[in-house]
């Protein structure tokens, strides 16, 4: 990609529009815009992960898909641009096995927390469910590649069972739901 920002503050956005990547102008309020907003939130959320020190393992992991979701948003920056690969689904198909063979299988749903480093997961998971929804909602209208939905699917997925893993690796156990019986 030859086009990099030398300007932050362009002005061009202050009627309500923003530029894409292949130079077109669309409503800041458009589908693919809001899309690209989740996505580098979440990757914001990743971020914020990091500052926590986890293991080396989950740090590289962890920037790994950051950089993947920079892919992915390269793709909603330039409708029809595909820059996500079939190996990094795969990647976090493989990283799924490896971190969910660590764990005890769940015997109830389970509440976000425990260790800090988990609920900051938790969070990041619950943000690219969103990012995911955002997607969806962009495919109904617009070509997406398929590879970008799978890709957000099994990564929410993945961050399930890395928060299960922070707060395992932490000492703490799941926090298990408790069933409330009301007369």
């Amino acid at each position: 990609m030859g086009y990099r920002l030398s300007r932050i503050s362009t002005r061009t956005g202050d009627a309500g529009q923003t530029g894409l990547g292949d130079g077109a102008r669309v409503a800041k309020s458009h589908l693919r815009i809001h899309a690209l907003g989740e996505v580098d939130e979440l990757s914001c959320w990743l971020g914020l992960v990091l500052t926590e020190s986890p293991p080396m393992d989950l740090q590289s992991l962890l920037t790994d898909v950051q950089h993947d979701l920079f892919d992915l948003g390269a793709e909603l920056s330039i409708p029809g641009h595909s820059a996500l690969r079939a190996n990094q689904v795969e990647q976090l198909d493989t990283w799924l096995a490896q971190h969910n063979a660590q764990l005890r299988p769940l015997e109830e749903f389970i509440l976000p927390g425990g260790c800090r480093a988990s609920a900051l997961l938790h969070l990041a998971r619950s943000v690219c469910r969103r990012a995911e929804r955002s997607l969806v909602s962009l495919s109904q209208n617009e070509s997406v590649n398929a590879l970008a939905l799978q890709y957000i699917n099994r990564l929410s997925d993945l961050l399930f069972v890395l928060a299960r893993i922070a707060n395992l690796r932490s000492g703490h156990g799941d926090i298990q739901w408790q069933r409330k019986i009301t007369p």
